[in-house]
């Protein structure tokens, strides 16, 4: 996460192009909008109310989303957008940085003319929308946040330090590589993906306490019960959200927590089984008029 600041505009003037969906259903709509340097890859599956996915680090929409996507897009006009050097987005001369994806995202949106939506990230993608609950609250109408953490202290010791030592002959064969090879426009920029990951993820900058309590869109906190986050810190970030309160006493929060059993960082994304009898409810139920 990237050192918040308060609510700025993070949009800029954009232009799209057209492009091939993922899924290969001519009835999805893509492109790719010109935005801050980039050719950023989008698209837009069913109708309905807006719902924004953000994939997580070195993976894309489909490894991110695949089991998931399909079903939400039954009742929402779900928007699917690659960030910088994921999928189908080509990468530029720039680090990644939570801010200028989240700056990224909310021009796409802009030009989209997409106001206000529901939001889901995973993983990086959970970072950028709450870095967008803190930098464009208008555009937030509520997130699920699956597997986000707000500083280094909530991943499990060493899990950091295990980034700094990924390699590419790691990866090999693994549903990641195997996305970036079908998508990217320059597969060979593989490794160059893997190291600004690892930059990335070598200074995970300290957003305070306080600041994440200020945050005014309800969540749906999502966490593997053995995930690379500790539990501890999804419970302390659903406190700072308004939760962990006697809700027979004094009523139920707006944001929810929800920890799936016998679930790692790699398949949280799959338990589709799980995922979608919260998330579904959960966007569903109007926003309390107190928020």
């Amino acid at each position: 996460m990237t050192e918040p600041t308060t609510a700025s505009n993070l949009g800029a003037e954009t232009t799209s192009g057209r492009a091939k969906a993922t899924s290969g259903d001519p009835d999805v709509a893509s492109g790719y909008a010109e935005v801050n340097g980039l050719r950023m890859y989008h698209e837009i599956h069913g109708t309905g109310e807006p719902l924004v996915l953000l994939h997580g680090a070195l993976s894309a929409t489909q490894t991110s989303f695949g089991l998931l996507l399909p079903e939400l897009a039954k009742t929402r006009r779900v928007i699917a957008v690659e960030q910088q050097a994921h999928g189908r987005t080509a990468d530029v001369d720039r680090p990644l940085s939570y801010h200028q994806m989240a700056a990224d995202t909310a021009a796409v949106l802009d030009q989209l003319g997409v106001a206000n939506a529901d939001f889901m990230g995973y993983s990086m993608g959970a970072g950028i929308v709450l870095e967008l609950a803190l930098r464009r609250p208008e555009l937030v109408r509520k997130m699920v946040l699956i597997s986000v953490a707000y500083s280094a202290a909530g991943f499990h010791p060493g899990i950091l330090d295990g980034i700094e030592q990924m390699t590419p002959e790691a990866l090999a064969g693994t549903p990641f590589e195997a996305e970036y090879q079908e998508t990217a426009p320059n597969p060979d920029d593989w490794p160059n993906l893997i190291r600004k990951v690892q930059q990335l993820d070598s200074d995970v900058p300290e957003i305070p306490a306080e600041t994440v309590a200020s945050v005014q869109a309800p969540a749906l906190v999502v966490l593997g019960d053995s995930d690379v986050i500790r539990p501890e810190h999804a419970v302390e970030i659903f406190r700072l959200f308004g939760g962990g309160v006697a809700g027979d006493i004094v009523g139920l929060p707006s944001s929810q927590l929800a920890i799936l059993p016998g679930t790692t960082h790699i398949t949280i994304v799959n338990r589709a089984d799980l995922l979608l009898p919260m998330v579904v409810p959960f966007l569903d139920a109007p926003v309390p008029s107190a928020e």
